[in-house]
């Protein structure tokens, strides 16, 4: 038996037999993650089975029936799910013939509000304040009627200028029109306590500021306009100050492949950059984060609501409604530019006060915050005819995103030795290649994962995970200077060719940064055997601790495969 002969109509063999039906249509995953927000409320009902369906309508299809699979859900193939009544369909988007179902219609955002109209290229952009020359997607009549008949029995709004923009071009949809907020917000605006969790999980602690890089789909994109920008913003910040992570819209991924985005983000991902899956973790990010780097997608315009300051990288005018929330939002919020240092930039955005006007526009991403929820839920069970149930219909927070920390495998350090103190400023290697040049008095330290041969050949430190590998390893890198190794949990060593060893104990995480600290204190003339003791490290705005036990001095020149003492079965 298929599964379409097996899902095509009602069978003899459920074991919770349910007495509503609800279809959700899922166009793309931008859709799906929409609509798994609002599924919950009425997922936990005995009375309601869910059944979902991918219409093959959008462009961005591939990859979705693959995304349901992944969350346990077998999606019904369109053409049955047209041939058989449900008691509510709910999509998250408005194209291909929904009309095809019995079912009533509910439509709900799938971002933020109804932003967004495409122009031929080259039309001139229309004047700030002016009305759309073109067709609001979600708005006009264009989506909305089909041969003078309304597509949606409901449609979700989550601010009430949507509304106003509808009567004014679908007067026929006004009377379907639903305000009931933003379950999107509403879930990020819940997971605010957690906010330490989700920077912790990113990498992000103390005073470490997180940069949230976004980018939506199209040509006229951050990513479209300026792919390397995220790889260049990362370059050319300090590590120890900064992390940056990349959030791109899922059309993006689904378009080019997982494959092609990660080569093509392989420069940023060397600088330190975490791309975030597709579908999730970049509301965590927006929770977590300091700044936002974006351009008129939604996400960006989620950033500020969220009250994060941001900074336009790409703002087109030709590709949004001007009287919209976001064509607003992008007069106002201030632009980046690409020609200036950005650090200066970051921190200036960080310092003065948010534009006159910015927080009233933000504001229109809802009219009932934390609210939607009971909104949404009141209607789902209006159109199906069914009592609420009596718990209560409350957001659920963000999901914790996996903690997959790691440092770039080839940095760019500088020490500045004062007594017992060194302050530490590191940034990735990529800045070689993205800037053609390098920070004034900084050395290159590397670890094994470092790909580029370039790199491994004009490094000065070479960072091993084992301290027995040590000696092999700096005796075949002839211009290097040290290598450094874990002896164990937190002590390591750090040697150099002629055998000298230098043994610390600290923070396993300062391995590298320790041996930089030996680098800049021998290059720099001073007493070896001066290092025992212990030595303040500052790194971004922290100030850590090691201690050097003990110092070796050489004896004669160190034999290539030799083993240096200190290093048997009991390290």
């Amino acid at each position: 038996m298929t599964l379409s002969e097996d899902l095509s109509g009602p069978a003899p063999w459920p074991t919770v037999r349910t007495t509503r039906d609800v279809l959700a249509v899922v166009h793309n995953v931008t859709a799906a993650t929409r609509l798994l927000d609002v599924a919950e409320l009425v997922g936990g009902d005995l009375r309601v089975q869910t059944t979902f369906t991918v219409p093959p309508y959008s462009a961005f299809v591939d990859g979705t029936e693959q995304f349901l699979a992944d969350l346990g859900i077998r999606p019904l193939p369109w053409d049955v799910a047209t041939t058989r009544h449900f008691d509510l369909a709910v999509a998250a988007s408005h194209g291909g013939d929904l009309r095809k179902l019995d079912a009533p219609r509910m439509i709900i955002p799938h971002g933020m509000g109804y932003n967004k109209y495409l122009l031929e290229p080259g039309a001139r952009s229309p004047e700030p304040g002016a009305r759309s020359p073109e067709p609001v997607f979600g708005l006009s009549a264009e989506w909305l009627l089909d041969d003078g008949e309304l597509i949606p029995s409901s449609l979700v709004l989550s601010h009430a200028e949507q509304l106003d923009r509808l009567v004014r071009d679908c007067a026929d949809a006004a009377g379907v029109a639903v305000l009931a907020g933003d379950p999107c917000l509403d879930r990020m605006l819940a997971s605010r306590p957690l906010r330490a969790v989700y920077r912790r999980a990113l990498g992000t602690v103390g005073d470490r500021r997180l940069v949230v890089v976004s980018s939506t789909w199209g040509e006229a994109s951050l990513f479209g306009r300026y792919p390397d920008l995220p790889a260049r913003l990362a370059a050319n910040l300090p590590l120890d100050d900064y992390r940056v992570v990349l959030a791109l819209h899922p059309n993006v991924w689904q378009w080019h492949t997982p494959w092609q985005i990660q080569v093509w983000t392989e420069s940023a991902h060397r600088a330190g950059v975490r791309l975030l899956p597709a579908a999730e973790g970049w509301r965590a990010a927006l929770v977590a984060a300091d700044l936002v780097v974006g351009d008129h997608g939604s996400v960006t315009f989620y950033g500020a609501a969220l009250g994060v300051p941001t900074v336009l990288a790409a703002a087109p005018t030709d590709v949004v409604a001007p009287d919209s929330a976001i064509g607003r939002f992008i007069r106002l919020a201030p632009r980046l530019d690409h020609d200036r240092p950005y650090p200066e930039q970051l921190d200036a955005l960080l310092e003065r006060p948010a534009p006159a006007g910015l927080a009233s526009v933000t504001a229109l991403a809802t009219s009932a915050p934390e609210q939607a929820m009971s909104l949404v839920r009141k209607e789902f069970y209006r159109l199906l005819d069914l009592p609420e149930p009596i718990w209560p219909a409350e957001p659920l927070t963000i999901p914790v995103p996996p903690d997959i920390e790691r440092e770039p495998g080839a940095q760019l350090v500088r020490v500045e030795l004062t007594e017992r103190r060194a302050v530490i400023t590191r940034y990735p290697a990529e800045l070689v290649r993205v800037a053609h040049g390098m920070p004034r008095g900084a050395h290159l330290s590397v670890d094994v994962t470092e790909p580029y041969r370039v790199f491994l050949e004009l490094a000065e430190i070479v960072v091993v995970p084992d301290a027995r590998d040590a000696a092999a390893v700096l005796a075949s890198m002839p211009g290097c200077l040290l290598a450094v190794g874990m002896l164990d949990a937190r002590s390591w060593l750090v040697i150099d060719a002629t055998g000298l060893e230098v043994r610390c104990t600290g923070d396993a995480a300062l391995a590298r940064v320790c041996a930089s600290v030996v680098h800049a204190w021998l290059t720099s003339g001073r007493d070896p055997e001066e290092l025992r003791g212990a030595l303040s490290l500052g790194l971004g705005a922290g100030t850590h601790v090691v201690t050097v036990e003990r110092v070796q001095l050489p004896p004669d020149p160190l034999r290539v495969g030799d083993e240096p003492a200190g290093l048997g079965d009991d390290h």
